[in-house]
């Protein structure tokens, strides 16, 4: 059965939804869990309206705070958790390939990970970074939509 669980979060409410039913399985198989997120930076800086370094940084920052954060709730649900923040610094390099390289290396069993369901235009346009894991995964995905 499932015993290493990896969950993806990016900070949004829907992949808080995804943390929690993740929680809830490593309780009840009593299995690990990794937390992921991982930053990106994808665009080519040209032009001087500010230091991309000062936006990496923060976002480095920002990702360390998603991680302590999602920590905090599985601790509080008394299940152990692994964080592991990701930095994605090759263009080219997508999410979705870390997260399916994460699943890999450290090994999951199961990836969770949430999805805003967008339909349409916007998913035209905003594309689904859990599009992308279903597409290349070779382990488990468990979807969770958000509300």
């Amino acid at each position: 059965m499932y015993q290493n669980m990896l969950v993806a979060v990016d900070g949004s409410h829907t992949s808080e939804i995804a943390l929690k039913e993740a929680i809830k399985l490593c309780k009840a198989l009593q299995g690990r869990l990794r937390i992921l997120h991982a930053v990106e930076i994808q665009f080519n800086w040209e032009g001087t309206y500010a230091d991309p370094s000062t936006l990496w940084d923060a976002m480095i920052r920002d990702g360390a705070d998603v991680l302590r954060k999602a920590g905090a709730t599985a601790a509080a649900a008394g299940v152990p958790a692994e964080t592991k923040l990701i930095k994605i610094e090759n263009i080219g390099r997508r999410i979705q390939d870390v997260v399916e390289e994460e699943a890999h290396t450290w090994p999951a069993d199961l990836i969770v990970i949430g999805t805003h369901g967008r339909r349409g235009i916007n998913r035209i346009f905003m594309g689904s970074v859990a599009e992308g894991v279903i597409r290349i995964a070779t382990k488990p995905v468990l979807l969770i939509r958000g509300e």
